[in-house]
């Protein structure tokens, strides 16, 4: 015969509002997140020769295909800046942010067999994934402070007080990566060739932002349309903070910080009305 003292001590329950991110219940669950940021890290160089030196051969490679391929043969101008500093700051940044994309991505997809058997918050799975990038990003930011520590010492690199903006400029990549991600996430539960076409979309997206180039380079439309990119404010800021180059203004950081709030508002509606019927699709 049931207690009639006895009162329930969990609750689930689908009906709840599209805003509602349940920040409580993620806090509750923290463990799981470290465990899920823990899994990701230890997996990327797990059963790999060079383990995580493989973070630092990434951006060394890449930097140098772009300083022969832009800066030798197409001559992109770099504004003055060490060309090898200034393509190693683009892709710092760019390789935190499209990583963090493409995985946050597949949240739905590749968690379906989790999701099937367990409740936790959805959003845990997300969150674990952008900080463990962000775990990636600190190793390669250290190599692109090494380069910096030498560029600066022979007087190329010319820092300003808008360096202490960089852990603001780390978040809102964060944030952009994290609320796109949620979109396209919930979109590829019914539409599964996005998430190829996502892969080369971000391929193309890399040219559409200053990671090889500065903005000062582009003619007058161009140079208007690239302040509504969300990442220019967030590269241009960043460069002019660190190298002292740059058509950098607070006015662009503003409008990137307004658009990628907008759209993480719009990828917690869609995640949280796709979570409620995400299994019957995928």
């Amino acid at each position: 015969m049931n207690d009639p003292q006895q009162t329930w001590t969990e609750t689930i329950d689908a009906d709840h509002s599209l805003f509602d991110l349940k920040l409580k219940e993620v806090w509750r669950y923290k463990d799981l997140v470290y465990m899920f940021v823990k899994r990701d890290f230890v997996s990327s160089f797990k059963q790999t020769i060079l383990g995580p030196i493989w973070f630092f051969i990434n951006p060394i490679l890449t930097t140098i295909v772009y300083l022969v391929i832009f800066g030798r043969i197409a001559k992109l101008p770099t504004d003055g800046a060490p060309p090898l500093l200034f393509y190693l700051a683009g892709v710092t940044l760019w390789n935190y942010f499209s990583s963090s994309l493409l995985a946050t991505s597949s949240t739905f997809t590749g968690n379906a067999g989790i999701f099937g058997k367990v409740y936790f918050p959805r959003l845990v799975t997300p969150l674990s994934i952008v900080i463990s990038n962000l775990m990636r990003f600190g190793v390669q930011f250290l190599l692109f402070v090494l380069a910096w520590l030498y560029y600066y010492s022979k007087g190329e690199a010319h820092p300003n007080i808008w360096i202490l903006a960089t852990p603001f400029l780390i978040f809102l990549m964060a944030l952009f990566s994290l609320g796109l991600g949620m979109i396209f996430s919930a979109l590829t539960t019914k539409y599964k060739d996005l998430a190829m076409l996502l892969g080369f979309g971000v391929s193309l997206y890399m040219y559409a932002t200053p990671v090889i180039y500065p903005v000062s380079s582009l003619p007058g439309f161009f140079k208007k349309l690239a302040y509504y990119n969300p990442l220019t404010g967030i590269f241009e800021c960043f460069k002019y903070a660190w190298i002292g180059v740059g058509d950098f203004s607070p006015a662009m950081l503003g409008i990137s910080t307004l658009i990628i709030l907008i759209l993480l508002m719009i990828g917690i509606v869609v995640f949280n009305k796709v979570e409620k019927t995400f299994m019957d699709t995928v």
